[in-house]
């Protein structure tokens, strides 16, 4: 990493310090932005990626996606292009120099905005590519995030000038070696598109049942071809994903909430509490009473 970008990163983790005094997740005064401080690192934590732009600026983390790993550090930046359920560890932090990081929420709206007002050049419709990526950080890409963050001390700017730092990230990303990842998500017609189409219907709708062959209506593609495509996206089947949110959904109900696991399970649209408790132990270690204990403790 050159001085410079080591100059910008250090004055970029002075920022997210100052307004991330306690360990957690801080949204900040500019609506999309987020940031995240770890003091030790972390055991997994299993959450749902919005389509967001994701920076280390201080430590590592992993990022697991069913079984694929996504190692980054401050020399690197991830991005989710569409919603996806995974496993995230900080691996490096620790009190004196805690896990520090930068998470900026987009939309499919924005890429678009994003596309037709630059010069890049949308290429052709291509087959669906995985929904996360990392890239090594480029310094106009990091400049254009530290100007985003330096708003937060002069709040009357935000709503002028956050959205233009915004575009400028999200142009910075198209330009960059996985761009066109990004770029297909927006292209109207593309497998991606089409896929994304899906992802928002099941991540909208996961308490309900639905029928494959629905689906692939709603995507204009085969049974087979939406199998193909969502595995590629997201790295696994429709129904993987949907159970992934169903559960991730019933361990916030009964860590926020009073009600036993028989009730959470039929809210998050499982028919049998068994099978809830077998596949509730497969995906979190634990069954439910037993992991929201050790959680709460």
């Amino acid at each position: 990493m050159s001085e410079i970008i080591t100059k910008e990163q250090n004055e970029l983790a002075k920022i997210i310090e100052r307004y991330s005094e306690k360990d957690g997740v801080h949204q900040t005064a500019i609506q999309s932005l987020f940031f995240m401080r770890d003091s030790n690192a972390s055991v997994p934590r299993h959450g749902v990626y919005k389509p967001s732009f994701c920076m280390v600026v201080q430590g590592a983390k992993e990022v697991w996606l069913s079984q694929e790993r996504f190692r980054y550090s401050p020399t690197d930046y991830l991005v989710a292009s569409v919603h996806l359920p995974v496993t995230a560890q900080v691996t490096e932090a620790t009190p004196d120099v805690p896990y520090l990081g930068f998470k900026l929420e987009f939309t499919a709206k924005q890429i678009i905005e994003v596309l037709r007002d630059s010069e890049i050049r949308v290429g052709p419709r291509e087959n669906a590519k995985r929904g996360m990526f990392v890239n090594r950080m480029e310094l106009p890409l990091l400049d254009a995030v530290i100007r985003l963050a330096r708003l937060l001390d002069n709040p009357k700017d935000i709503p002028m000038l956050a959205p233009l730092f915004t575009k400028e990230i999200l142009y910075r990303v198209l330009q960059g070696e996985h761009g066109a990842t990004l770029e297909q998500i927006a292209v109207e017609g593309s497998s991606a598109y089409q896929i994304n189409d899906v992802i928002e219907h099941i991540a909208n709708h996961f308490v309900s049942p639905f029928r494959i062959e629905e689906l692939a209506e709603k995507a204009n593609m085969s049974v087979s071809s939406l199998h193909r495509h969502f595995k590629e996206v997201t790295a696994m089947s429709p129904i993987q994903f949907q159970k992934q949110l169903r559960l991730q959904e019933a361990r916030r109900l009964l860590l926020t909430e009073t009600a036993d696991a028989t009730d959470v399970a039929f809210r998050v649209g499982y028919e049998s509490p068994s099978q809830f408790s077998r596949e509730y132990s497969r995906m979190f270690g634990y069954p439910p009473r037993q992991d929201i204990k050790r959680l709460r403790a």
